[in-house]
């Protein structure tokens, strides 16, 4: 015969978090300092660094990147510029 397993018995992540909070909680400020700083450097130990290739190649698509974008808001301010002069200005699209 077999028996069901109860939905109680399963451990839930709320049930992890709460264990994880409650030691936590437990910890004195120094405690928590300390694990605050283990766990910056674990995740700095994951941190890989570029090679000069890759940076040089990331680097270029930002300055591309920026310039094109440059250009974009750029082109709107003029455009923008001719149409409020025309709305408000005296009313000819170029003035020259």
């Amino acid at each position: 015969m077999k028996v069901a397993r109860k939905i109680v018995d399963e451990p839930s992540e709320d049930v992890v978090a709460n264990a994880k909070k409650d030691r936590e909680d437990k910890r004195g400020p120094f405690g928590r300092f300390s694990l605050f700083i283990r766990q910056v450097i674990n995740e700095l130990k994951k941190v890989v660094t570029p090679t000069r290739k890759e940076l040089i190649n990331f680097t270029l698509v930002v300055l591309v990147f920026v310039v094109i974008m440059m250009g974009l808001v750029g082109a709107l301010d003029w455009v923008f510029s001719l149409v409020v002069n025309f709305v408000f200005g005296d009313g000819e699209l170029f003035a020259g």
